[in-house]
């Protein structure tokens, strides 16, 4: 597959598939720190986190991107298809701690900013750094496709961000080609967070105390363990969260899953696929759209993949 050049990315999006929980009270972040693969307790108001929440078997619950407003009030941006259960699983281990956690999003706007509209208020910023703007907070993501990329979010009601409008399909396209996924409810409690490369992207913190599924977590890093990474792809027809992705090599067990996918302004479909690191450099990896129980994949029925090179370094294992 040959593909054109890249568009410019450049624009402000209204975002509607991500919601908001508050944790509010003199002990939000110590709560938090102690539930999350991040450190909350050392956060300040310049930066953000990207963070994940897990099971005790280190498999991800949801993802988040956090970060504070005042001293005692941190915000936890998530995918809405995730924000009740995940609510409802933090708050059983709330217990004695001065920390109040509720869904704030309809108190909250939030947009994408792409470009010109990131640099105008983040001018030479990296990834995770935060600042105010005005009533509004905006924090730095990964750049996509060459562009700057921010998320701003403020009380309801606050006049939008100023600048040219981009459409919703291309700011989904740009978290994909940014290659930091956000976990979603098709996926849930499938990937240890390396699986989504999220050591290499600021998700996860090695020195920090525990948290659930904190060993497995560490083990995977420091024992080599681990086996799966994500990767970009592309399609020329449509991929979709949950695919599983396979290679002629073995037609019963699958070598990967489709995380993340948005239409690509280039034709076809552009994907972040988590799989086996050994078949992220073969020619012939394909995803299947559905599979009868006890059949398996078929190469020809299946929409074949390109592998393309991550906009960042991974981490070596240690």
């Amino acid at each position: 597959m040959t593909l054109p050049s890249t568009p410019s990315l450049n624009g402000i999006t209204a975002i509607s598939h991500l919601g908001v929980i508050r944790a509010v009270g003199e002990d939000a972040a110590s709560f938090l720190h102690g539930q999350l693969t991040n450190d909350f307790a050392l956060l300040d108001m310049q930066h953000a986190r990207l963070a994940a929440f897990c099971t005790a078997k280190g498999r991800m619950l949801a993802s988040f991107v956090g970060f504070k407003r005042s001293q005692e009030e941190i915000l936890l941006v998530c995918d809405r298809s995730l924000l009740a259960p995940t609510l409802k699983r933090l708050s059983m281990f709330v217990l004695r701690a001065k920390c109040k956690l509720s869904d704030a999003t309809g108190e909250f706007s939030l947009y994408g900013l792409s470009g010109t509209a990131a640099q105008a208020l983040l001018p030479s910023a990296r990834p995770w750094d935060r600042k105010d703007a005005g009533p509004a907070s905006v924090i730095a993501l990964y750049p996509a496709a060459g562009q700057a990329r921010a998320l701003w979010l403020a009380p309801a009601g606050t006049p939008a961000p100023e600048g040219e409008t981009l459409a919703e399909g291309l700011w989904l396209w740009g978290t994909v080609q940014s290659a930091v996924a956000t976990l979603s409810a098709p996926v849930v409690d499938t990937f240890v967070p390396q699986m989504l490369n999220y050591e290499s992207v600021g998700g996860v913190n090695f020195k920090k105390g525990c948290y659930p599924g904190q060993e497995i977590v560490a083990r995977s890093q420091f024992r080599g363990t681990l086996k799966r990474r994500a990767y970009l792809v592309h399609a020329d027809t449509a991929l979709s969260v949950g695919q599983e992705v396979f290679s002629p090599e073995d037609l019963e067990q699958a070598t990967g899953t489709v995380v993340q996918a948005a239409a690509s302004p280039l034709g076809g479909w552009d994907a972040i696929v988590s799989m086996q690191i050994a078949s992220a450099s073969r020619l012939d990896l394909f995803a299947h759209a559905a599979l009868n129980e006890g059949h398996a994949a078929d190469a020809t029925a299946g929409a074949a993949l390109q592998v393309l090179p991550l906009p960042y370094e991974l981490l070596a294992d240690i």
